[in-house]
């Protein structure tokens, strides 16, 4: 089988990402495309955050609970979005307009890949090598990482988002990062045509 997209990253910006994917689930440039997500690449930094600045979020709401709470919320509302648990990439290759995604389980194929993973080294995915330069964003002595890219896309079906994309390691900047590259997919899927999604109350 051959994904339509292949999210790699549940963190902030990778089940942002796939939210907004999965909430255009009724789009007709949406219909039967398959979506996946490989969830924690790495020990996440929200699983010590605390955060009492982000618009819509309680205060003092733990990072730990909202990598539970994500999860919930992408299985809840978009189950026909693949969560993957307990998968480690090891590899991404691409033969013509596929990816060829190695885990240390199985082999995925998708049309298009983002890496939503955090800038800490080491960054053990091989094939990327070419793309990874010092982070533009970062104190130098923390010696961050970051991918290459032109507004989140590193070259055609391939993206980034959140800080390996080079943005500074904020919740609300990490989340409208992974926002902006599914849509970017969504216009993609409709033809080119700018798409957004946005739920309306019926109140």
């Amino acid at each position: 089988m051959i994904l339509d997209c292949l999210i790699i990253g549940g963190g902030v910006s990778g089940m942002q990402c796939a939210l907004v994917l999965g909430s255009a689930k009724d789009k007709p440039y949406t219909t039967n495309k398959k979506i996946s997500i490989i969830m924690h690449q790495k020990a996440s930094h929200l699983e010590n955050a605390l955060f009492n600045n982000v618009l819509g979020l309680s205060p003092k709401t733990l990072g730990k609970d909202i990598l539970v709470d994500g999860k919930a919320q992408l299985t809840s509302l978009y189950p026909h979005i693949n969560q993957l648990e307990n998968e480690k990439v090891i590899s991404i290759d691409k033969n013509n307009d596929t990816y060829i995604i190695t885990t240390n389980k199985e082999v995925h194929y998708a049309k298009i890949v983002v890496l939503a993973l955090n800038y800490s080294k080491p960054f053990t995915i091989k094939g990327l090598d070419d793309f990874l330069i010092p982070h533009k964003k970062a104190n130098p002595e923390k010696d961050r990482i970051q991918l290459k890219n032109k507004d989140h896309c590193i070259k055609e079906g391939l993206y980034c988002c959140g800080t390996i994309a080079g943005h500074r390691s904020q919740f609300a900047i990490a989340s409208g990062s992974g926002a902006s590259v599914a849509t970017d997919i969504l216009t993609i899927w409709n033809n080119g045509n700018h798409a957004k999604v946005h739920d309306k109350s019926m109140m």
